[in-house]
């Protein structure tokens, strides 16, 4: 090899690298817009089925139907927005937050009532409570509420573009896939297209799959919190099934919310005859559901939309928590449905590849 092809070779190699180096740096620029684009697309997937029934049974035009699907879910988003109203409204209430002289009276009876209850068992609450810095805790209010407002302001620019960028994907079930196609090769473009065909059926069966988990997971909740008489069960209930569109941390978000909203719905009764007790049951009642969802509907739901063995579900999830956290967990069983069906289009003679795609 002379010096000249040596050089050609070093040259195309930095130059690659450095072409790699700025599309990483691009898409890390615009990840806000792929969020959005990614979100777009799963409320596409997911009103695909509203849209089809609008048109194919009620003869809706296809933009009315879109339209009408669209107003359904800001629609669904508002009446969430209102639900949560009451919810702290009475939270305030209940903590006599307008109240100051009421407020520390409440405060110092729980305490002090948690305090004897603990005493019983040996555990001293002041002395562990001396080593807590509250000063430095209150410092970072103005930060937080500095935080809130900014987060509300990307949130209604994000809000609008992901609404904007829905209404065409719904507008044109093949805008994304034209998007994707451009940049595939000819020789490899009708393979890929299945793939994406099959995809799209089953990540539309897998998000209304997750629909049916939230809303079991709601029904049950509602009704522990019913039966013991926890104020605004159904807005509480329904929170506690959302979180769980975070894979295992999600419920352990949704047990602590639901401890803490159980105690205060009811202050000033008395803590170790009324509120543990009562909190105790709400929590068996909470994990029990939670074991029913765990062991029965998650497993069957999945399985049945994914065409994925449950053991599969659960191991994916875990690696996806492991390399990329929450967002890993949440994102690790549509992209995986996505990969095994790339997998079986392209390398459907392997014997790894026959084994997990035997149900697609």
């Amino acid at each position: 090899m002379n010096s000249k092809a040596l050089a050609n070779g070093i040259l195309r190699a930095l130059g690659i690298i450095i072409g790699v180096v700025l599309l990483g740096y691009f898409l890390y620029t615009i990840q806000s817009v792929i969020i959005y684009i990614i979100i777009a697309g799963i409320l596409s997937l997911i009103a695909r089925p509203i849209i089809l029934f609008l048109r194919r049974k009620l003869k809706f035009p296809n933009t009315l139907a879109v339209v009408f699907s669209m107003l359904l879910m800001l629609g669904l988003l508002t009446g969430l927005i209102v639900m949560f109203i009451p919810l702290v409204a009475k939270q305030g209430k209940n903590l006599s937050l307008l109240e100051v002289d009421e407020l520390q009276v409440n405060i110092q009876e729980i305490f002090s009532q948690i305090n004897a209850y603990f005493s019983t068992k040996g555990i001293d609450v002041l002395s562990e409570l001396k080593n807590v810095d509250f000063v430095a805790q209150f410092k970072e209010i103005p930060n937080f509420l500095n935080a809130i407002i900014g987060a509300i302001g990307s949130l209604s620019v994000g809000l609008f573009s992901i609404l904007f960028i829905s209404f065409f994907f719904m507008k044109d079930s093949q805008l994304l896939k034209k998007g994707i196609m451009t940049i595939i090769p000819n020789r490899t473009e009708e393979r890929f297209f299945n793939s994406l065909e099959t995809i799209n059926d089953l990540l539309s069966r897998y998000f209304i799959g997750l629909l049916l988990q939230i809303t079991i997971l709601f029904i049950l909740y509602t009704i522990i919190l019913l039966i013991f008489g926890i104020d605004n069960a159904v807005v509480i209930a329904f929170l506690c099934a959302l979180l769980n569109l975070i894979p295992y941390v999600g419920p352990l978000i949704g047990a602590v919310i639901i401890f803490v909203l159980s105690m205060t719905s009811n202050i000033g009764l008395d803590f170790q005859t009324q509120i543990l007790p009562t909190t105790i049951y709400v929590m068996i009642g909470y994990f029990i559901a939670q074991l029913i969802d765990n062991f029965a509907s998650q497993p069957l739901i999945f399985s049945k939309t994914t065409k994925s063995h449950p053991l599969e579900i659960f191991l994916i999830i875990i690696i996806g928590g492991l390399l990329f956290g929450v967002i890993g967990m949440i994102t690790a069983v549509p992209l995986y449905t996505a990969i095994k069906v790339i997998l079986k289009e392209f390398l459907s003679d392997y014997k790894f590849v026959k084994s997990i795609t035997k149900d697609i």
